[in-house]
Order: C-alpha cells, then structure tokens, then sequence
C-alpha cells in the first residue's frame, strides 16, 4: 500500500510559487506542465519513499534525515515518518542550497 505524501505548509506555498513563475515568464501550459511532472514525482515516492538520496549539503552536517528526488533542475527535499512521506521544500536546484536548507530545515540563520 503506498506512504501517503503531505506537504508542509512551506512546500505548498513553494509549489503555488513555482507555477506563478512560471506562467509569468513562461508560459501557463508550461506551468501546467511542470507542476504535472512534480505531481507525478510524489505519486512515484508514495510508492517507493526510501528512494531518494540524502541531500549532499546536509550530508556534510551529519544531517541524513531528509531526502531528495529531481525534477530538474528542482529538488524535491522530504522525510519519510511513521510510514507517511513529509515534503519540506520542492526548490530550484540553482539556489545557494547550502544556506536555503539550513534556514529552512534547520533554523539556523
């Protein structure tokens, strides 16, 4: 039976970002797209949440909680708990991503 994925409120809100982007400087059926694409990747890790690997910026921490799946060039950044998989953030891969995860993830400033 497949992990029920959640989103946090952030990874919502990083989701509604990212369409707004891209229908503004794209196009609105590329946004579609897009956001179809990442739907089917949290179908796919309902179905298989120990896929993905440990992010290399929190690996460096110690820090192999949290894992992470591409749809390039965005990451998907989740935690499986309690057999349910937990998206934190869904982020352009682009970014300074050692520092946003540490905000993000950690708290630290």
């Amino acid at each position: 039976m497949p992990s029920p994925v959640l989103l946090t409120q952030d990874a919502e809100e990083d989701f509604q970002e990212l369409y707004t982007y891209i229908a503004r400087h794209d196009s609105p059926d590329k946004a579609d797209y897009v956001l179809e694409q990442i739907e089917k990747k949290f179908t796919a890790l309902g179905e298989q949440p120990e896929r993905g690997g440990c992010p290399k910026e929190l690996q460096s921490l110690g820090i192999c909680d949290y894992r992470e799946i591409f749809f390039k060039p965005y990451r998907i950044i989740y935690r499986v708990y309690d057999n349910r998989v937990y998206v934190y953030l869904l982020v352009d891969g682009r970014r300074d991503m050692q520092t946003f995860l540490q905000r993000r993830l950690l708290g630290m400033r």
